[in-house]
């Protein structure tokens, strides 16, 4: 996807949540603002917002003289997830469909975003989440290419869904024991994206293969991954493809076998995949 007139006032209005959240005084507010919105002024609309962001966010930390913009937000945000592991755990393991439940519990965690237009609540979203349908739904489709795929790319989004990811990750070792399974974080801090920081503090490394995109993007950019990276996405069976940002970086798709898994939280995004902004989406390329 390329950058809409709407993505320039969402990263502006962004940038002013960024100050907020890490504390900024007036002097920094005033100074990332200033330069967010001077920056968009000239923004290249042949390119994906995700890519337009990345510098952007990298200057605001730079701006606040901090090497993880986010990182106490990133840290509330696990904590958060953690205290709903044992329910979603409980929730999967006694379900009737414990496929459409992993994925449930993957998508709900994708509600922490902090580069939304909406404000997210994780207890309202867990509570509702397996009483609501996919509005996209190609789960069966999916879990039929499962049944005979020998490799799955699982590309993550952010910190505390990663929590949400490890538990469906787990499940579907469970239901597809011959998939090897490799878990994508970025490569470096950006927003509230999990990187391998956050995977390997959640010990994900011992549940499946970890490896680093190598991106400075909120979304996996093909041309930015490093060669294994890039490898492991032309050569996986299948690639689930976490959150909005993904979603943006990789559409029209690059190639086929792409699931995108999102809850939608943009009036672009929504335009684009034709539901409303609060849909869950399960959208198999």
């Amino acid at each position: 996807m390329t950058i809409e007139n709407e993505c320039i006032g969402c990263i502006i209005a962004q940038s002013g949540r960024v100050c907020e959240a890490i504390g900024a005084d007036d002097a920094l507010t005033q100074k990332i603002l200033t330069y967010v919105e001077a920056s968009l002024a000239h923004a290249d609309f042949s390119l994906s917002p995700p890519v337009i962001a990345a510098p952007l966010y990298e200057e605001m930390a730079n701006f606040a003289k901090k090497i993880d913009l986010y990182d106490e937000q990133k840290d509330h945000a696990t904590a958060q997830a953690l205290h709903y592991m044992p329910f979603l755990r409980k929730t999967i393991e006694g379900s009737n469909n414990p496929f459409i439940s992993l994925l449930k519990t993957a998508v709900v965690g994708n509600v922490i975003d902090l580069a939304a237009e909406v404000t997210f609540d994780l207890h309202g979203a867990i509570t509702s989440v397996f009483d609501t349908v996919f509005s996209h739904d190609d789960s069966a489709f999916l879990a039929q290419q499962l049944q005979t795929a020998k490799t799955l790319l699982y590309i993550g989004d952010n910190t505390g869904e990663h929590l949400f990811d490890a538990l469906a990750i787990e499940h579907l070792q469970i239901l597809y024991p011959h998939l090897e399974i490799t878990y994508m974080v970025r490569g470096n801090f950006i927003i509230n994206d999990v990187t391998m920081k956050e995977a390997l503090e959640a010990k994900m490394n011992q549940i499946c293969t970890l490896i680093d995109s190598g991106v400075n993007t909120p979304g996996f950019v093909y041309e930015r991954a490093n060669l294994k990276s890039q490898s492991l996405f032309d050569t996986a069976d299948i690639i689930i493809a976490k959150g909005m940002g993904n979603y943006e970086c990789m559409t029209p798709s690059m190639r086929k076998n792409i699931c995108f898994l999102l809850k939608i939280k943009c009036s672009v995004v929504s335009r684009s995949l034709g539901h409303e902004i609060g849909s869950i989406i399960c959208k198999l390329d």
